[in-house]
């Protein structure tokens, strides 16, 4: 027998395979004869080099799952959560007409969150699979890897396809220390890995918020500049008047980011000493006699977050005043403008003309997200029915639909409700996907009567296919009998679209169909009755 050299392969087997490579090299025709006779010999030749390996010395065992306590879902769920896992591409991913059948892609978050809501666990068999799912679609992860919980993390350890789980800050049941285990949490998190230390910041925050920042401080000096980044954005949970002091320091921090972040969070605190230095400013540019902008941007205004330099197009003066007005408290302008209310104060006119008026309710747009003032949201919204250019706040629908967040559900729902009774759907995608899940009552009667108008109406079907892809995800599962009488085709309008009333009709019967598994879904779900009496 040949011997076996360092590499595992013999000798004399080492030197055939150099001469099999020389000979695809330079022609078989004058090494080897014909390509298939060199193929032949390679086969060969590589069956013998892996027989010459010498066996690799096993690794260590990895250490067992840690448990997880939280309960499987009901068997339904799982056979249905094991459906959605399978059908990733979903009938629409090949472009052409969808069909009438439900879109199970487009189910499966909504299978996640209800799961999440319960408090299960995903079942140990289908943790590959969901794994698998959430590396292909970032939108799912935090929901995926929250119902994977240690399982998921401890599979993502020994696969490096799921190193992604690593990064998240999904919930990790069973393997957190107790909050009266001080010793545990402080090696966590001087040890854990970033997912770890994300969802332990989290919930120490959740528990004592004075505790997850004093943790946060232990390291944050060593910390990479992107680290730090996320965990100062994950203070935005909870935050509060505690919290000034880290934030205040985390103003000189080295990276840019990281200071205009904090600056960010102080300015959400309208006690903090950072909110009282804008006001300071804003006041002194803001007031009844008009509109004067900063004439410079000095050193202090640097240090609260300011960027100097504004973005291609804007001027300096209107960009630093807008930053200046949505930093400074909301609450400061009643006293400022003779004790007037949010709309009041919206409906004023700018002396010095619209372009300090565009500049100015923009940057209270921005505040009244920022500080979460729903009085100041709803005036600077204005009526629903009006045409959205005369709109008091911002024309952008992006921006109403970030007003429209703040509202309390009820308000929000009837507002787009109303909103699409007076302009229909055509304008209405942004605000439709800030509603809170599932559309019921007004709202839901005001989405199916408005696309049961445009089909009348004769409207070229496709461009509704966004809104009614929404719809089967967001109506309330209890639509769908007031929708069986769509669902047949009709002849429309003389001048409707080729094609666009079979469109119609598949479209509603699939609308229909989606809510109805959605109920059998969200049923399967719902936790089995104690038998125990």
């Amino acid at each position: 027998m040949a011997a076996v050299n360092g590499s595992g392969a013999t000798e004399t087997g080492y030197g055939e395979w150099e001469e099999l490579v020389g000979a695809a090299l330079l022609g078989t025709e004058r090494r080897r004869g014909s390509p298939t006779a060199l193929l032949d010999a390679a086969a060969v030749q590589t069956v013998r080099r892996r027989a010459g390996l010498r066996p690799a010395e096993a690794g260590p065992r990895p250490e067992p799952a840690p448990r997880d306590p939280r309960p499987a879902p009901p068997e339904p769920a799982r056979r249905r959560l094991a459906q959605l896992l399978a059908d990733r591409t979903g009938p629409g991913s090949g472009g052409g007409r969808r069909g009438a059948a439900p879109d199970l892609t487009e189910l499966l978050p909504q299978w996640l969150a209800a799961a999440v809501r319960h408090g299960y666990r995903a079942p140990a068999e289908l943790v590959p699979a969901l794994l698998d799912t959430a590396r292909a679609r970032t939108d799912l992860r935090p929901l995926a890897l929250a119902l994977a919980g240690a399982r998921g993390l401890w599979l993502a350890r020994l696969n490096p396809d799921w190193r992604f789980a690593l990064r998240g800050g999904a919930g990790r049941a069973g393997e957190l220390p107790e909050a009266e285990d001080r010793a545990g949490r402080e090696r966590l998190w001087q040890e854990g890995l970033f997912a770890e230390r994300v969802a332990l910041l989290g919930a120490v925050r959740a528990h004592e918020a004075a505790a997850a920042t004093q943790l946060l401080s232990t390291t944050w000096a060593t910390e990479r500049a992107e680290d730090r980044l996320m965990f100062l954005d994950s203070l935005r949970v909870g935050l509060s008047e505690e919290d000034e002091p880290f934030l205040e320091a985390a103003l000189g921090d080295r990276s840019r980011n990281v200071r205009a972040t904090a600056a960010e969070l102080l300015s959400a605190l309208p006690g903090s000493a950072l909110a009282g230095r804008m006001a300071e400013r804003a006041l002194a540019c803001v007031g009844p006699q008009g509109v004067t902008p900063p004439v410079e941007c000095d050193a202090a205004m640097l240090q609260d977050g300011v960027v100097k330099r504004p973005p291609a197009g804007r001027g300096e003066r209107a960009w630093w005043l807008g930053q200046l007005v949505e930093a400074a408290p909301l609450s400061c302008w009643r006293e400022r403008f003779g004790g007037l209310g949010p709309a009041e104060i919206v409906a004023l006119p700018v002396a010095e003309g619209d372009s300090w008026r565009e500049e100015l309710h923009a940057a209270w747009c921005r505040a009244a997200v920022r500080q979460r003032d729903a009085p100041w949201a709803k005036a600077l919204l204005g009526a629903a029915s009006a045409p959205p250019a005369t709109a008091p706040g911002t024309a952008s629908l992006a921006e109403r639909a970030k007003l429209l967040s703040i509202l309390p559900d009820g308000e929000r729902a009837e507002w787009v409700a109303q909103f699409v009774r007076a302009h229909g759907l055509s304008e209405a995608f942004q605000l439709l996907g800030v509603c809170a899940v599932p559309w019921a009552g007004a709202l839901g009667r005001a989405v199916v009567d408005a696309l049961d108008a445009a089909r009348e109406a004769g409207s070229y079907p496709w461009s509704f296919s966004g809104v009614m892809g929404l719809a089967e995800r967001c109506l309330d599962p209890a639509q769908a009998c007031h929708l069986e009488s769509l669902t047949a085709a009709s002849d429309g309008p003389p001048d409707a679209s080729p094609g666009a009333a079979a469109y119609w009709s598949e479209a509603f019967q699939r609308l229909a169909a989606t809510l109805r598994l959605r109920a059998t879904m969200l049923a399967e779900l719902a936790p089995s009755p104690d038998p125990r009496p």
